[in-house]
């Protein structure tokens, strides 16, 4: 099949959708198929475009067999939420002629993540015009969260913006997310149910592994024999309700033997920096290469993953695989009756949202008993391999995907590939 993918992240960016997006193309691409993707410079989630890339101009590279098309982007050092909807704004405009001279391509199916949803509807005209099956993937509901959280505001706004989005989603061959619970607000939002389709943010089994012995971490940061290892690792952002790990931090620091450690980048950094000041046991990790990823996991002795409650079930958090898959016990704050907390709260503990004294309690809980961190952890990948594995969710993708383009067009793989 030839399969064009529109995707604001991608490869090299190490997190998030960049990272899952980039493992979706070259699986496709090992599987025999050509995939070509439009994307933006690699920004995320430092908010700064890496060195060696433009974001002002467009240009294509190879990259594991998949053709990138990298299109011009406004990207905000601080983004505020009107910031944020200019930035999305410019990528979906941008992306216009590269997804134009695309049609002439005629690929069979035309994949696009959200955010941006401001780009869908110049994805729906490429698919149409080109007669390819149109799948839109929302990684998380950015219009339901961003009113939500207070990004932004006003009834008639928001009424004008779900509409919107209604109509787009009721107009994709497909529409996929990350959970069960995404899935059915997806319903309710008007996808027909046999256009609905859950597709979880995977994990590659064969190369997490558990081992904390000689893990180079510990001697990088100084950590002393015994100090047990509170990790959370990913993205900082500035409506993720991170602000509980430093008010936690701050409860235990009495605890010589309990150090919390926060690895990644993001807008909320330098707040999270000034919140932990003065905390003997807080250490700060930049975002690590992509081949320590599994080290720097297999580091913590059990996982922090903060939540804020009014996000709850408007995106499934993409890193709660990995934890799970390292064999150490997951602490999420999630209201019960939310899909995190189902999953989690069946593998690992789940607490309070926003409540520092719940996620030190679970804490003290889990530094207390070896027992129950050895148990927990040993659930946590038995359900990442049962549930998350990459070649299983990745086979069912392109069944799935196969199917919708023989409807589309009455073909599969005998039309042609190149």
């Amino acid at each position: 099949m030839k399969v064009l993918m529109i995707s604001l992240n991608y490869a090299p960016e190490v997190t998030g959708v960049g990272k899952y997006s980039a493992e979706l193309a070259e699986w496709l691409a090992l599987r025999g198929h050509t995939v070509r993707v439009i994307t933006a410079s690699p920004y995320y989630p430092e908010w700064r475009v890496q060195a060696g890339y433009n974001s002002r101009t467009y240009a294509t590279e190879q990259l594991n067999n998949v053709s990138v098309i990298r299109v011009p982007f406004w990207c905000p050092k601080r983004p505020s939420g009107l910031k944020r909807i200019l930035h999305l704004m410019s990528f979906a405009f941008f992306a216009i002629p590269a997804a134009v001279l695309q049609i002439a391509w005629r690929p069979q199916a035309v994949w696009l993540v959200e955010p941006p949803l401001f780009a869908s509807p110049m994805a729906l005209v490429a698919a149409r015009i080109a007669s390819a099956s149109f799948w839109l993937h929302v990684q998380d509901y950015e219009i339901d969260a961003a009113f939500r959280l207070g990004i932004l505001k006003g009834r008639a706004a928001r009424k004008l913006a779900s509409s919107a989005e209604k109509w787009l989603m009721s107009r994709a061959d497909v529409v996929s997310t990350p959970s069960a619970a995404m899935t059915r607000l997806a319903v309710q939002k008007g996808v027909l149910c046999e256009k609905a389709f859950t597709f979880p943010n995977w994990v590659d089994m064969q190369h997490a592994h558990s081992d904390s012995t000689d893990n180079s971490y510990r001697s990088q940061l100084a950590l002393g024999r015994g100090v047990q290892v509170v990790l959370y690792s990913g993205n900082l952002g500035l409506k993720q309700g991170l602000e509980v790990i430093a008010d936690a931090a701050k409860l235990l620091s009495w605890r010589e033997d309990i150090m919390f450690v926060i690895c990644g980048a993001g807008p909320a950094r330098t707040f999270l920096l000034d919140k932990a000041r003065g905390l003997p046991n807080v250490k700060f990790l930049d975002l690590q290469p992509k081949e320590r990823f599994h080290e720097l996991l297999a580091l913590a002795d059990m996982h922090v993953l903060p939540q804020r409650a009014d996000a709850a079930d408007l995106v499934m958090p993409s890193k709660l695989g990995a934890m799970l898959s390292s064999n150490r016990p997951v602490i999420a704050t999630a209201n019960e009756g939310t899909e995190l907390w189902d999953v989690v709260n069946s593998v690992g503990l789940a607490v309070e949202p926003e409540s520092p004294t719940a996620l030190t309690h679970a804490i003290l809980r889990l530094a207390n008993d070896r027992s129950l961190r050895e148990r927990l952890g040993a659930l946590g990948r038995q359900y990442a391999a049962s549930n998350l594995a990459k070649e299983s969710i990745l086979l069912q993708f392109e069944a799935r995907l196969r199917s919708s383009v023989k409807a589309k067009r009455g073909v599969g793989d005998e039309a042609p590939t190149t």
